[in-house]
């Protein structure tokens, strides 16, 4: 989602008018970049948003793990449940 020059304002302005900051975010789902000096600082986020933003990325993580763990099958680096079963038994 690019950011839009509407969705910058300076820190001092979020300050002074949070609410409204923070019914925009959450009215439009759009993020706002806060500055300070000119420069961008933080990012807020509404709810919806956030909440959006961490699903994907508990998405990318379990991908990240199943390509990890095709990766150690692929390379030999696995052990079948007969074996874990046999040392859990301490056999």
């Amino acid at each position: 989602m690019a950011i839009q020059i509407q969705d910058i304002h300076p820190l001092t302005e979020f300050q002074r008018n949070a609410k409204a900051h923070l019914l925009r975010v959450n009215k439009t789902g759009r993020p706002e970049v806060l500055t300070v000096n000119g420069k961008p600082e933080a990012v807020l986020l509404g709810k919806r948003a956030y909440e959006k933003m961490m699903e994907a990325m508990e998405e990318l993580e379990t991908l990240k793990s199943i390509r990890l763990g095709l990766s150690d099958m692929e390379e030999g680096k696995t052990v079948s449940a007969t074996e874990v079963h046999q040392k859990l038994r301490g056999l």
